[in-house]
């Protein structure tokens, strides 16, 4: 399915053959595509144009992605466009760092053309959810039900004990299937007057999630060295 016409992506990448296949593929699928080899300039398209998302590789030669990222999201003008990193393998703290810093997601080097195609519109999609309003006050996945009014987990119809702490989290990963979550931003999402939640713990509480949920545990996913996810369901 293409997306609505007319979506723009900047795409900021140095290596050509890479960005010479975003290019085309993103342009196949639909979309308007803007690119550039420099982050200064790549910086500049971003808040001349406001794109509906910027494609960004962190390893750039002149401003790193990172820093345009800070940029990005520390500017009232350009802080809500959606931001997905590229990355080389094994730059496991880059990708908490970016993350940390706002952008929405991430894919690694080498990637599947279809697997990104795929993430930059399920980003697309969180967007244009979040533009809506809040998070849905019930959320229903598999047999699987969130209720945020009556603070309660339906497990196949079977009320699931879970405590202040893991409801939060659950809640939080689930209002936005598809996006990684570091620790850090799990940590605050979880946090209240009255919860303490310290250091890597989130694991512990994310464990006990898990095994609460049942045979819908992997409905949670593990993100190498940078956190968790809630699995997106196909369309």
């Amino acid at each position: 399915m293409h997306q609505v016409a007319n979506q723009k992506i900047i795409v900021v990448e140095d290596e050509a053959d890479i960005l010479e296949v975003l290019e085309f593929n993103l342009a196949q699928d639909g979309f308007d595509v803007v690119c550039s080899q420099e982050g200064e300039k790549g910086l500049e398209l971003v808040q001349q144009e406001k794109p509906d998302l910027v494609l960004l590789d962190l390893m750039l030669p002149d401003l790193n992605g990172l820093e345009i990222c800070r940029r990005l999201k520390s500017d009232a003008a350009t802080q809500d466009i959606p931001i997905m990193m590229v990355t080389a393998k094994g730059k496991e703290s880059d990708i908490v760092l970016g993350l940390g810093l706002g952008a929405d997601d991430y894919i690694t080097k080498p990637f599947n053309v279809g697997e990104l195609i795929a993430r930059v519109k399920a980003v697309l999609r969180r967007a244009a959810a979040a533009r809506e309003g809040a998070p849905a006050k019930r959320i229903v996945c598999q047999g699987i039900a969130i209720d945020a009014d009556k603070h309660e987990v339906l497990v196949d119809g079977q009320l699931a004990e879970l405590t202040v702490t893991e409801f939060r989290l659950l809640h939080a990963l689930a209002s936005a299937p598809g996006r990684v979550f570091t620790r850090d931003q799990l940590m605050e999402q979880a946090m209240g007057d009255e919860v303490i939640v310290l250091d890597r713990n989130i694991d512990v509480h994310i464990g006990s999630v898990r095994k609460k949920l049942g045979r819908y545990r992997d409905l949670v996913e593990t993100v190498w060295g940078v956190g968790y996810r809630f699995r997106e369901q196909d369309d």
